[in-house]
């Protein structure tokens, strides 16, 4: 099943219900960054490289504080989240499904969490199994390299069964939590994920304040 349209929809409904100037999970951004952030990776290739090149990652800050200062505004800000809920634009490899599937399942997820979970009050959405189970396939293609700066062994676990070994290593901790959750933590949000853990307790400690994602 498709779920990047519906997620795509989501995330902009939290991001105009959130406005300009609100908080977000991400380091020094707040909602206009993150929507110029998500504008200019689909509609910008230079700009979007930057975002996993740092030779190009000064110029994609700028660029993206350059579109956040233009959209300060209720009217702007509105303007910048529409035009990222149209989608890509045909020519960018985001318009082909299998990128866009890889590329914005998980990242529209976490960034409407990242919204959502900037807040003092949020409460866990209740996911549709489908939806889970596609949000599962995708993090564990990649979770590999976003545990890859922890010095342990990583091992996934859905509750309702599904268990991936992320990493390998002589001591090794269980990451316990629904789908979503567990991506959350793998994507660096380890203090907003409703997750548990197992494993000696030093090996907790050091999960706890070890580097996780990109």
């Amino acid at each position: 099943m498709q779920f990047v349209e519906p997620s795509r929809e989501v995330l902009a409904e939290t991001l105009l219900a959130a406005g300009p100037g609100a908080p977000t999970l991400c380091e020094g951004w707040r909602t206009q960054e993150l929507a110029a952030h998500l504008y200019l990776r689909e509609h910008n290739p230079r700009v979007g490289l930057g975002m996993v090149l740092k030779p190009w990652r000064k110029a994609t800050d700028k660029a993206i504080a350059a579109l956040a200062a233009d959209s300060s505004t209720p009217a702007a800000f509105a303007e910048l989240v529409e035009k990222f809920r149209a989608g890509p634009p045909k020519m960018s490899l985001f318009a082909w499904k299998p990128i866009d599937r890889t590329a914005n399942l998980i990242e529209f997820f976490v960034h409407t969490e990242d919204v959502r979970r900037a807040t003092d009050r949020w409460a866990p959405r209740a996911l549709d199994a489908d939806y889970s189970e596609a949000l599962w396939a995708e993090l564990v293609k990649r979770a590999a390299i976003l545990y890859r700066s922890v010095d342990l062994g990583i091992v996934l676990v859905d509750p309702q069964g599904p268990r991936h070994v992320a990493k390998r290593a002589p001591v090794s901790v269980a990451i316990i939590g629904e789908p979503g959750e567990l991506a959350m933590h793998a994507n660096g949000r380890t203090g907003q994920a409703l997750v548990t853990f197992e494993g000696q307790p030093d090996a907790v400690a050091l999960l706890q304040t070890a580097v996780v994602g990109l």
